[in-house]
């Protein structure tokens, strides 16, 4: 890849939507907001929905060990949604949220709109498994 950004991915996260890529979501997304100290998605969980964050932040875990920490534009639930396979940590609400939520469905609709948040969903899945890969291989 060259060194050049992505139009539309903003911030330092690699991961997080650009502005322009989040309004696309939310016109087939469904708004919800929820508490501080929610848990959003459960290590093991069944549920395939993707999540995109509007505003708060939330905390991601895996066999208990804090690995990450989510922010506004950033998203989870890809590799669920893509992958009929139990979730692969649990998301915990730090602070009080808004979220839009994607069913495989709304998600269809939106990659139909915006092949390009398809492609970027699938590059985050490949860093996300990289360093899955990474750390099991340290351990």
């Amino acid at each position: 890849m060259g060194g050049e950004a992505e139009p539309g991915i903003e911030g330092s996260n690699p991961d997080a939507l650009g502005s322009c890529r989040i309004r696309s979501i939310v016109s087939a997304a469904t708004e919800i907001d929820v508490r501080a100290g929610r848990t959003l998605v459960q290590q093991g969980g069944s549920d395939r929905d993707l999540f995109v964050i509007m505003s708060g932040t939330a905390e991601v875990t895996k066999d208990g060990k804090r690995i990450a920490t989510l922010r506004p534009g950033d998203f989870f639930g890809e590799m669920a949604l893509l992958h009929k396979a139990p979730r692969m940590a649990t998301v915990t609400a730090r602070t009080d949220m808004a979220l839009m939520v994607l069913g495989a469905r709304e998600f269809q609709v939106v990659v139909e709109r915006e092949p390009a948040i398809a492609r970027r969903l699938l590059e985050a899945m490949a860093q996300r498994v990289r360093s899955t890969e990474r750390g099991a291989i340290s351990h």
